[in-house]
Parts: C-alpha cells; structure tokens; sequence
C-alpha cells in the first residue's frame, strides 16, 4: 500500500501492480485490501494485471484512505482531488479509468477538465447523473439500511446489490464492506453522490468511452446508460448478458477480454457486434450465473409474515418489530421461521437479499 496526500491534505492509500497502459480504477465504497481477499476480485486484479499496470485507490473516508474527513466535502471536487492526488504520486501523467458505480461520475468529470490526462474511459454502474442510478426501489431499500444496522447492509450488499450468494464470495464481500468505513461517512457519500451531476460535462470528454451496462429488471434501466452513451462524443454501449450488476463475475474471461482489448486497443473483439450506432453483447445470456438463490415460494406470505418482512428490511430487531406490532418476540420467530422457508432464505441477511430484489 502507498500513500498519497491531497491537495486539502487527505490521505489517499493505494496500490499499483502488473505491467503495460495503465488503468486505474476508480472506487465507490472500498476497501482495496479486503477485497484481495475475495477470489472473483483478486483473479479479476490479477488477469487485469497481466496486460496493464493496475492502480486501485481508496477514495476519502474508505479502506485505508483517511478515515477523519469533512462531511460536508464529498461532491465530485473533493473524488477529483483523490484522483489527482494518486496520479501525481505514483509518476502518472496519463491513464485510461475504470469508473466503477460511484466513479464513473469522477471518470467524466477528470475527462473532460482534464482532457490530456485520460486516454480512454470505461464506464460501469454509474451515470453523469448519479440521482439516476440510485433511483431503483432496490437500491433505495438497501440504502435505507445504512444508518439502521450497518452489518446488516454488508451483507444485504452483498447477496441482493452484487448477487454474489456462494459462501465464500458472499461472506468476504460483506466483510469488504462492512471493514470499507463507517455507517456515517457511507451516509454522506451516499447523500452527497445523489447531488452529483456531471451532464454539462460529457460534451468536452475527447477519450472513447465504453459504457457497460448488465443490470436486472429492479436495477439500473439500460436507458440510463444509453443516454450516458449518447452524451459522449465518442461512447460506445455494449449490454453484456446476464443480471448480476456487476463486472468480472457472471463471465469473468468474457468481462477482462473487453475490457483489456478496449484500453490497450480502442478495439471491441470480444463478440460484440454494431445495433443501431451502439455496440451490444452478440453472445446469448449465459445460463451459467454463479448465484443460486432457491426459488421463492412468492404467494404464499401472509398478510404478517409480509408486514415482518417489511419490518427486517427497514432494519428493525426482533424485539423492535413485536413491539411496533404489539406481538410477542416469540411469535416474532415463529413468522421469520416461516417466511424463511416460503422464500428460501437461510437467515436474515438472506430475507432481506430477497425483499429488496422484490420490492417496488
């Protein structure tokens, strides 16, 4: 880990590996050392690694960056100064960027204020207007659970946001965010994230530009990301198959070929083909998605089991929610027990996963 220092005097803790154009890949809510230890992470860094020189970055308040920062300064200027700061310490004067969800509105704006810093840019999960991809009713449910249980959100994160359900992924992305920071300084990157509009800018943006978009029905619309794609002078969309809202997990060989082949090339060889002006996945979805949620047994909740659900999604405990029904903590049990087994679940994280996927 390496430490560079911001222009307002934050530190910023980062990293650099592998060989090659350098691509740096812009953070949301990080912690770039526990996710080494998550296995589709680090074999994602590692194949990226390969072909590139790779910089991952905590941004202000995350991971090992500072964790005593203003609240109140956490719009776009205060993630370009994270940036800058990083680029400048590590002897990079120019770099195509990964705008993962949060980043991509960063992306964006360095591009265009910064034209001859950037060489390409690949956008995934975010839009100019981040207000727009944190509409969906699942990500607003799951946003509701930062300030009620912070653990809980981890894991809801995990499973319902990432669809990541295996064991062994799943638990150690609930633990990269759970250990990325804390329940306040989340909130206020959350808050500040749905002030941040960067579409006046994308007309000055010179670098090409690959929007990604794989998402589900109760997630972020393609036509967010086909208006992101428009925007740019020169943006190409491709849609990769699947649902789960995330890179380098449903085809983990499929997602570092595109990327890789863009950044080194400006080339899109991995079976994507023209539709319209855009580019779109050509390959049909893949049957082989890497969670296995059980199929919920969805109409048989009772009007209570439904209310409890609703109740453990906002965040509430066992002894909070008998006391807003005027129930038992027992009877409480009885219900979670039964909806457990109606929609599959395995324990509360679980339940929750499944009420934010349905919801809204």
């Amino acid at each position: 880990m390496r430490f560079a220092r911001a222009e307002d005097g934050v530190t910023i803790g980062y990293q650099v590996f592998g060989q090659g154009p350098v691509l740096v890949w812009l953070p949301s809510l990080s912690n770039i050392a526990a996710q080494w230890r998550i296995p589709a992470m680090r074999a994602a860094y590692e194949a990226l690694g390969r072909d590139m020189t790779v910089v991952l970055y905590d941004g202000r308040g995350m991971g090992a960056s500072d964790r005593r920062i203003d609240l109140g300064d956490l719009g776009v200027d205060a993630h370009l100064r994270d940036l800058r700061a990083v680029l400048d310490h590590a002897g990079i004067r120019s770099a195509s960027l990964l705008g993962y969800y949060h980043g991509a509105a960063t992306a964006i704006a360095f591009a265009a204020r910064e034209p001859e810093r950037v060489e390409r840019l690949v956008l995934f999960g975010g839009a100019a207007r981040m207000r727009e991809a944190m509409r969906p009713a699942q990500t607003q449910a799951l946003l509701s659970l930062v300030e009620q249980d912070w653990g809980l959100f981890a894991d809801a994160a995990a499973t319902a946001w990432l669809g990541w359900d295996s064991a062994a992924t799943g638990r150690w992305t609930a633990e990269a965010f759970r250990t990325a920071t804390t329940a306040a300084v989340a909130k206020a990157w959350f808050s500040a994230a749905a002030d941040i509009d960067v579409t006046a800018e994308l007309g000055r943006v010179r670098a090409q530009a690959l929007v990604l978009h794989r998402q589900g029905e109760q997630q972020i619309p393609v036509e967010v990301f086909q208006r992101l794609a428009d925007g740019l002078p020169d943006g190409r969309l491709v849609e990769l198959p699947g649902s789960t809202p995330t890179l380098f997990l449903e085809d983990a060989a499929r997602d570092i070929r595109l990327v890789t082949d863009f950044v080194l090339s400006g080339r899109l060889r991995s079976a994507v083909a023209p539709d319209a002006g855009h580019l779109r996945s050509a390959a049909a979805p893949d049957a082989g998605h890497l969670h296995s949620a059980a199929a919920p047994d969805t109409g048989r909740l009772t009007p209570r089991e439904a209310e409890v659900l609703r109740l453990v999604a906002d965040g509430d405990s066992n002894a909070e929610i008998a006391r807003r029904l005027g129930i038992a903590v027992h009877t409480v049990e009885r219900h979670l027990g039964n909806l457990y087994r109606k929609i599959g679940a395995r324990g509360r994280a679980d339940a929750v996963a499944w009420a934010i996927r349905h919801s809204g």
